[in-house]
């Protein structure tokens, strides 16, 4: 046996795959990055120079996949101005707040909605970064590296773009959005710079065009083939809102797929954020194509989008991951809370039995990995990779629903915090506390960001 760095210890409940039983009083040994071995309790000595962690409280299971995220947006949660507006009015809003990020906003957002993200069992995240203010320096997507390489997070951001500003007849302010050329030019240049296609990989690089209502169809296509070129992964927002089909029959004279396969953007190598308003064809289309969803059930809620069709989508057989979405329409990233919602939401209009635990946990897991391209990841099995989230079930939260502890942090609780988060190997979150990170100084620094942000705004609408 490879030289053992942690054992998790008499595990009370062991999700190995969350379409199979939890296995009781089991031990998990981690070599490097890798599970090595997982036995009986007591069947093979712990190494002395490991890290021992007593699991027998715990509930113990693969780290969670964010698969939609916009981490600039925890500068502007709960924002009086557009607590109770839909989606088109809110953007509308907010980009005259975000168009003042800059580079230290773009770093302690990152660093934030990371840290939330691992305190609720999350191991690997996306960001759809896709506001390029004029007069931003230095390298974005290297600064989100630079926090999640502290924070030790497995981070798989998108270089999104937006080019069709409201001069041009699209949402977002002239001052945000970059030519085709510029964005070709750069995406091309973080691709080179930060993907990593290797199994186990820390960092790897999806290329997504924001919207079919803030970009043209030639930087759609554009993308597309830049995308294939390198071999990376395909996103963008879908079939959000009633307002976006409406949107996309006026410019293009088609809904929105109808116009992304136009643009060549469907297939095993796309994913889409929301996908709510699909009709039945439009689901057959996704599953023929393999193509994947990203599913918000809380942001969807917030906004009043409407309801994803996520059990029909499951029966067609079209993967389906679990997103927080930005921390502007949530506004948490609480991701724990999000796989709940996700279990209840579906049941709202299909019934009690529309999605259960082992499905949400599933598209949480093997669904999200799977839409990022991570294969290796989702399970916890002798040869996977060593991401793994621990709750401690004992407490008053879980007090008498102990006679199925795993669904238990779905239907029970109201503190969605991992105990441990091990992430390729190593401890990031210990004993609830984010290592790397000085939580009060954190908050501290967002807190007076988020203030100048907004006084920015409020000075420019005065004038």
């Amino acid at each position: 046996m490879r030289s053992i760095t942690i054992v998790l210890k008499d595990i009370f409940r062991l999700v190995t795959d969350t379409t199979k039983e939890a296995l009781i009083h089991q031990d998990l040994f981690i070599a490097g990055n890798n599970v090595e071995k997982i036995v009986p309790t007591g069947t093979l000595p712990y190494p002395a120079d490991c890290r021992v962690i007593d699991c027998s409280k715990h509930v113990v299971m693969p780290g969670m996949v964010n698969t939609h995220h916009h981490f600039y947006q925890t500068l502007t949660r709960n924002h009086p101005e557009v607590q109770n507006v839909e989606l088109f009015d809110w953007l509308t809003h907010l980009y005259d707040v975000w168009k003042y990020v800059d580079e230290e906003a773009i770093y302690y957002s990152s660093l934030l909605a990371m840290s939330e993200l691992a305190k609720t069992g999350c191991t690997l995240t996306t960001d759809h970064h896709y506001l390029y203010p004029r007069g931003f320096k230095g390298d974005l997507m290297g600064i989100q590296f630079e926090a999640a390489k502290r924070l030790g997070m497995r981070f798989s951001p998108t270089r999104g773009s937006m080019s069709l500003s409201k001069k041009d007849g699209g949402l977002p302010p002239d001052s945000v959005v970059q030519t085709l050329d510029e964005i070709l030019l750069d995406s091309e240049r973080v691709i080179n710079t930060y993907h990593d296609p290797k199994r186990g990989s820390m960092s790897k690089i999806v290329l997504a065009p924001c919207s079919p209502f803030s970009v043209t169809k030639e930087l759609m296509k554009e993308t597309s083939k830049l995308a294939r070129t390198h071999k990376v992964a395909i996103h963008t927002h879908l079939a959000e809102t009633r307002d976006e089909n409406d949107f996309c029959i006026s410019m293009y004279g088609k809904r929105p797929l109808e116009l992304m396969q136009e643009c060549d953007m469907i297939g095993s190598d796309v994913f889409f954020a929301h996908g709510i308003h699909f009709n039945d064809s439009e689901l057959d289309l996704l599953a023929q194509t393999h193509t994947h969803i990203a599913h918000c059930p809380s942001s969807n809620m917030r906004l009043g989008s409407g309801i994803c069709r996520v059990k029909e989508m499951l029966e067609r057989g079209i993967n389906v991951g679990i997103a927080v979405d930005g921390s502007a329409s949530n506004d948490s990233s609480d991701m724990l809370g999000e796989v709940r919602n996700a279990l209840l939401l579906q049941r709202v209009e299909k019934g009690a039995n529309a999605l259960n635990v082992s499905q949400a946990l599933t598209m949480a897991t093997i669904g999200g990995a799977k839409l990022l391209q991570f294969e290796e990841l989702g399970k916890l099995e002798q040869g996977w990779i060593a991401d793994i989230a621990i709750y401690d079930v004992h407490t008053l939260g879980y007090a008498g629903a102990l006679s199925d502890p795993v669904a238990a942090l779905l239907f029970c609780g109201y503190d969605h915090q991992a105990e441990y988060s091990i992430i390729n190997g190593e401890v990031v979150v210990d004993k609830k506390e984010v290592r790397g990170v000085n939580q009060e100084e954190l908050i501290s620094k967002i807190n007076s960001i988020s203030e100048r942000l907004l006084k920015k705004a409020q000075r420019k609408e005065s004038l």
